[in-house]
């Protein structure tokens, strides 16, 4: 990661709802037994969370989601000491952004220049 990136959640993605279980094995197994009652019951039969809107690619309990739908708080379930929790973000969203859209998609554009922007 530049030293110059700074994580942002951006609008319209959503990439990092795609909860599968088969896709998601690690970070159900980071998750405590309570966390993953919680995430396989937020699981839809898509494989998507049940409350992410794929019309409009939003979450839609956003400002209540459970801690760990909250990307910049990673670190927390997967870092190391001394881990910069930017890096881990970033790099979180450009693997579920690519897993899920392609690395060429819109959305992965987007959050590229939002990354660059100062904050």
């Amino acid at each position: 990661m530049s030293r110059s990136e700074h994580w942002h959640c951006i609008s319209g993605c959503g990439s990092c709802c795609r909860l599968d279980p088969a896709l998601r094995g690690d970070a159900i197994g980071a998750l405590d037994p309570e966390q993953q009652q919680l995430y396989l019951a937020m699981v839809g039969e898509d494989g998507w969370c049940r409350h992410f809107d794929t019309g409009s690619r939003r979450c839609r309990i956003y400002a209540e989601r459970p801690d760990f739908c909250r990307v910049d708080q990673l670190v927390a379930l997967f870092g190391q000491p001394g881990d910069d929790p930017d890096a881990l973000a970033i790099a979180s969203c450009k693997e579920q952004i690519r897993a899920e859209l392609g690395g060429r998609h819109s959305v992965m554009h987007r959050f590229l220049r939002t990354i660059r922007q100062p904050s």
